[in-house]
């Protein structure tokens, strides 16, 4: 059974920095892709960073050049590091993993901007 777990979230004021974390009860290594999305207050949960096993991450435009997505497999952890915060960043953000056949999720971690 794949778990993930995020920490990280918090509090913090607009232009600050936070570093998220999803730790995998799996080896992360083969795993086909790994992300992590965001869901606002009221709004759907979309899509922000990907990390897939080979090739480059992609972003979505909205974090583009704020946040980075990386990934230590000897922890078998997934990271974003988010600069520059705006009070539009809040949101509970998931983590995923994607083995090649389902996706799994993580429980969310709370990320509050204030302005």
């Amino acid at each position: 059974q794949v778990q993930l777990v995020e920490s990280g979230g918090g509090l913090v004021q607009a232009g600050g920095s936070l570093r998220l974390s999803c730790a995998a009860s799996v080896n992360i290594f083969n795993i086909q892709t790994l992300s992590w999305h965001r869901q606002p207050p009221g709004k759907q949960r979309d899509w922000v960073a990907s990390f897939p096993k080979s090739g480059a991450a992609n972003y979505a435009d909205s974090v583009k050049g704020r946040f980075t997505i990386s990934r230590d497999n000897a922890k078998n952890t997934l990271y974003l590091q988010m600069n520059s915060l705006k009070p539009e960043d809040t949101a509970v953000y998931y983590c995923r993993l994607w083995d090649g056949d389902r996706g799994y999720w993580g429980q969310g971690t709370q990320v509050t901007v204030s302005s």
